[in-house]
């Protein structure tokens, strides 16, 4: 459950009623995945709304299958795992939307989950989904034969009645002591985000798990387990974080169509909104052109990176192991040689903590801002000690420096001939920042640009100039 004064709503219901299509109406935007399968949503998915002036968690949940439906599905392990997935969003909840199929009807599942609601003993909504036609309406009614009240009756998918719902939710919602008005900020809102990620079957949700010290995610053998990016916000040694578990990223050629594509289309919209991602390797395995794609993924998003090696339990007694191994792996990613690397076990909880303590060193050194006088002093030392290679006529003149943003940061350099610059002196000045500023595990970026010769400006108008909407300000909007 998200930490901070918002009450949790959990989505409960059998498998393919409609769950995550009103998850999706409510919050306003397809943060879950849908599709005409049953069983699409494995994990605790959560998210925040609105409505009115009333603010709430929202938390969509697997299918609740009964024994005997368990006992007859292909993977009875998953199943089970996204039963117990879904009873403990109902320990967490506060309200619970229990959401039948009018087109299904009333059924032996419905009965089951509603005996298991009440001993939740906890506020009931009955929502009848898929109520689009008028005949389906009048026998929805049929559902308040379970005794949990009248069933409010709607079409998620084509957002008929949502805000009845709405306002019948928010109704209970605003009973509650820890109810927050909307416009308040969560404790979460500028919270630093850090994405798991990693290629199918390497450990990320155990991982995630060993780090919150909960089953909060399905664990099992079987590659592709996790669909959805799915948000944890918690407090880390008293500082609010959101950790985002993500779906395997595959080659795009390896890509099955239907849910296996749009899990990987989430775990790439993930690293869009990270600030740090922990990059999780498999230490039995060698390194794959597909763990240098991800790595490159997670650069493309300007996020900052963790190498976390895991299983590596498997290896910690032998000796030399340890150094032998970073060796592979720096070069492996020697395009990154800032990343820092980390030797974990999700098992026994080796390096755990010290995993997210890296990732948040790295989240501030995404913050770190330099004075524009201290940074053209070294500049300008750098450019004395090896000045810019230049073609007769076409002469490379750096004049002065800005740091024009953070997340990441962003240098902006104002020169004559901008177009000039070689890459190996881009390379030169980063390393030069870099060695007097460190910037632990963030890619920097180094803009060059001609300075116009009618208004040179400066550096603080350079920065003005320069300045573009940070990843937490996206969050926000």
């Amino acid at each position: 459950m998200p930490e901070g004064p918002l009450p949790l709503v959990a989505i409960v219901g059998r498998p393919n009623v409609g769950k995550s299509t009103l998850f999706n109406r409510i919050l306003g935007q397809r943060r879950a995945i849908v599709e005409d399968l049953p069983g699409t949503t494995r994990d605790r998915i959560y998210g925040e709304a609105e409505w009115g002036r009333t603010r709430f968690a929202l938390v969509d949940t697997g299918g609740l299958l009964s024994d005997e439906e368990i006992a007859q599905a292909s993977q009875r392990d998953i199943a089970e795992a996204t039963r117990q997935q879904a009873e403990l969003a109902l320990q967490e909840a506060d309200i619970i939307l229990f959401v039948v199929d009018a087109q299904a009807g009333l059924t032996a599942g419905d009965w089951e989950i509603a005996d298991l609601l009440r001993k939740a003993n906890k506020p009931v909504l009955v929502v009848a989904n898929k109520a689009e036609k008028r005949q389906r309406q009048f026998e929805a009614m049929e559902f308040a034969a379970l005794g949990l009240g009248e069933p409010i009756i709607i079409s998620a998918a084509h957002g008929q009645n949502i805000g009845e719902l709405l306002e019948r939710l928010t109704a209970l919602v605003a009973t509650l002591p820890h109810a927050v008005p909307a416009g308040e900020d969560s404790a979460t809102t500028d919270a630093p985000h850090i994405a798991i990620v990693g290629r199918p079957n390497v450990g990320k949700s155990a991982l995630l798990n060993a780090i919150t010290g909960q089953p909060r995610q399905i664990v099992s053998p079987i590659p592709g387990t996790t669909r959805d990016a799915v948000d944890t916000p918690l407090t880390w040694k008293g500082q609010p974080i959101v950790l985002v578990d993500t779906a395997g990223i595959r080659r795009p050629g390896r890509i099955e169509r239907g849910v296996e594509r749009y899990s990987v289309l989430r775990a790439q919209r993930a690293l869009a909104r990270a600030d740090v991602a922990i990059l999780v390797v498999d230490a039995s395995e060698p390194f794959t052109a597909q763990d240098q794609h991800i790595a490159g993924a997670v650069l493309e998003a300007k996020a900052g990176i963790v190498v976390a090696v895991n299983k590596w339990d498997l290896f910690e007694h032998m000796e030399g192991a340890e150094e032998a191994y970073r060796e592979t792996a720096q070069n492996a990613f020697a395009f990154m040689p800032w990343a820092p690397i980390v030797f974990v076990s999700a098992v026994t909880g080796k390096n755990v903590e010290q995993v997210v303590d890296l990732a948040l060193v790295v989240a501030a050194e995404r913050s770190r801002r330099i004075p524009t006088a201290e940074l053209n002093r070294l500049v300008q030392e750098a450019v004395h000690h090896h000045p810019p290679p230049s073609k007769p006529g076409k002469w490379v003149k750096i004049y002065y420096a800005t740091q024009a943003e953070t997340e990441p940061p962003t240098f902006v350099f104002f020169c004559r001939n901008a177009e000039g610059v070689h890459f190996s002196y881009k390379r030169y000045l980063e390393n030069t920042i870099r060695r007097a500023y460190g910037f632990f595990g963030t890619p920097i970026e180094l803009v060059f640009r001609e300075r116009e010769r009618s208004a040179p400006g400066g550096p603080e108008k350079a920065r003005s100039a320069a300045r573009r909407p940070t990843r937490s300000a996206l969050r926000k909007t």
